[in-house]
């Protein structure tokens, strides 16, 4: 009597008729009941919230966690934030900031100073002066979104007790070279004290830009004619003065990017 043993193996595919595993799956698949996974001959059933997932071509697969925010849909979410400074170490008194000498064809309330206003066009006819590390790179990622700047600084003038005048400056944030905020502000000066100083913060914002990469500027000027004082912004007005240096003076520029999310990136 002879005895004969066949053991036949296999592969298995569905919708598709070359599998490349013992059970190749391509399309929708239901199943009942738990699904077990066997890694290093230990059987794995996963877990509540995982969801199984490839790992490539011949290598077994696993559970996964999904990490996936809680959110609610039309709020608005802090989605980037960042601040940045404009600081020179290699100086005590100057390499940063703007120093301005004095009023040049001051711009226009009405008709200068209102949003869309370019920065160039400040710059090129109406004595504004750029911060120039303070502009940098931001994204948004939504149409619906509110974007807020934070700019702070320094204002001094190298007055004296006995010379001497009020100061008024604006200060403006532009995105894409156009206006976006704008403040102006008086320094007073003093009978009883030298090189006077104030700190100037200006809050500003924009609404729903265009999806992509924008860019912010920070730019100053000065109003007040007098040939007689300087002023410093995001610097001490003159080398002279020794009651600031660069490190207080510096200026920063702080912004929140909040949006009502609408992309998502892939979540492995």
């Amino acid at each position: 009597m002879f005895l004969w043993s066949f053991t036949l193996q296999g592969q298995v595919g569905i919708m598709t008729s070359q599998p490349q595993s013992a059970l190749d799956v391509n399309g929708d698949f239901n199943k009942k009941g738990k699904l077990f996974l066997d890694n290093d001959n230990i059987l794995s059933p996963g877990q509540t919230g995982q969801v199984l997932v490839s790992r490539g071509p011949g290598l077994a697969p696993t559970w996964k966690a999904l990490k996936i925010p809680d959110y609610e849909s039309y709020k608005y979410y802090l989605i980037f934030n960042d601040s940045f400074r404009d600081f020179n170490t290699a100086s005590s008194t100057t390499g940063q900031g703007v120093s301005l000498s004095t009023a040049t064809s001051p711009a226009s309330i009405s008709t200068d100073l209102v949003k869309g206003t370019d920065i160039n066009y400040l710059i090129n006819n109406k004595g504004f002066k750029e911060i120039t590390n303070l502009a940098n790179p931001f994204v948004v990622n939504s149409t619906e979104s509110k974007v807020y700047f934070q700019f702070e600084t320094v204002v001094q003038e190298n007055n004296t007790t006995t010379l001497g005048s009020n100061q008024m400056y604006a200060c403006g944030i532009f995105v894409d070279d156009k206006l976006e905020s704008v403040r102006l502000n008086t320094l007073f000066t003093s009978t009883t004290a030298e090189s006077t100083f104030l700190t100037h913060n200006q809050i500003g914002g924009a609404s729903n830009l265009s999806k992509g990469t924008h860019t912010a500027r920070v730019a100053c000027t000065r109003y007040t004619t007098d040939t007689n004082i300087t002023l410093g912004i995001g610097v001490p007005s003159t080398t002279a003065v020794n009651n600031l240096n660069n490190f207080m003076t510096q200026a920063s520029l702080k912004i929140d990017v909040y949006e009502v999310p609408q992309n998502f990136t892939d979540i492995f």
